[in-house]
């Protein structure tokens, strides 16, 4: 439920098509301009970060500086994190190799971040660099690694959060 500049109550799901599309636009323009993450991928990040943050026992992790390859956080200890976030895929995002070290440990730790459709925190899976090279796939077309989302994979992970049984209304 949201409300108007009038205060009138309104849904999304009551809005003309045309409205919503041009609501979509308006937000995506005023996102980029406040420079706030929008794609599933930084807000997979953000959560992700966040969590670690704000749970007792789990490292503190802070974003990586903008442009470091393959890894998304850094822990105060040294230990590097790449984050991939899935919503509805059957595969993470890639991970490229190091052009002149094909065998060079990229991170520390892979984090799968699995978003509900509404963009809520579902699960987070965390890999070892060694596991992550057990289970890890080829993709040809894109020259990189993947994890593809299955039950050996995801059971090779340690589960860092299980929020698939929480309600998001």
């Amino acid at each position: 439920m949201f409300t108007n500049n009038t205060g009138s109550a309104f849904t999304l799901s009551g809005m003309a098509d045309e409205d919503l599309l041009l609501l979509r636009a308006n937000l995506d323009a005023e996102m980029r301009t406040r420079k706030i993450a929008f794609s599933v991928g930084e807000v997979g990040e953000v959560l992700t970060i966040e969590y670690f943050k704000t749970t007792t026992g789990l490292p503190k992790l802070q974003k990586a500086p903008t442009g470091t390859k393959n890894v998304d956080a850094l822990s105060r200890n040294g230990d590097r994190y790449s984050i991939k976030t899935i919503c509805k895929g059957k595969k993470t995002g890639t991970v490229y190799p190091d052009s002149e070290n094909p065998d060079k440990q990229l991170f520390e730790y892979l984090l799968i971040t699995h978003l509900t459709d509404a963009w809520h925190l579902k699960t987070i899976h965390q890999l070892p660099w060694d596991v992550f090279r057990e289970v890890r796939s080829w993709d040809r077309r894109m020259n990189a690694w993947y994890v593809p989302i299955s039950g050996r994979s995801l059971s090779a992970a340690t589960a860092i959060f299980d929020g698939s049984v929480l309600r998001y209304d």
